[in-house]
């Protein structure tokens, strides 16, 4: 069963950590703002298999931290977070989100009707 709901900025790290930055420590994952934002998980049994955070300012959001367990991947687990987070996005009356996305990420991100504003 899939559940997708609301959980802690503390709830995402062990994840972040394992899938984005494994070689670096725990603390290079935790933003200095993750208490201010709205932190999203992605349960499988209710096992934690991918997460998103949003940080809205104004009518502006951009969500950060987007990560599925590598043994998750591929699965249709991140669209449909992505999805809700989108949905939540509208509620909270954010009308510009964006994310910086690494370069390989383009591509998913403009299924969604996201486009790229640049790359480096």
């Amino acid at each position: 069963m899939i559940e997708i709901r609301p959980t802690t900025a503390a709830k995402t790290w062990e994840l972040r950590h394992k899938v984005m930055w494994p070689n670096k420590s725990i603390k290079f994952v935790i933003l200095p703002e993750d208490e201010d934002g709205f932190h999203y998980g992605l349960f499988e049994k209710e096992r934690l298999v991918s997460v998103i955070s949003l940080f809205k300012i104004g009518n502006e959001g951009q969500f950060r931290k987007f990560a599925t367990d590598k043994d998750f991947q591929g699965k249709g687990f991140g669209t449909k977070l992505l999805e809700y987070l989108i949905e939540e996005a509208k509620l909270l009356n954010i009308n510009y989100l964006y994310c910086n996305a690494r370069v390989t990420a383009i591509r998913f991100y403009e299924k969604f009707g996201l486009k790229t504003a640049s790359t480096i």
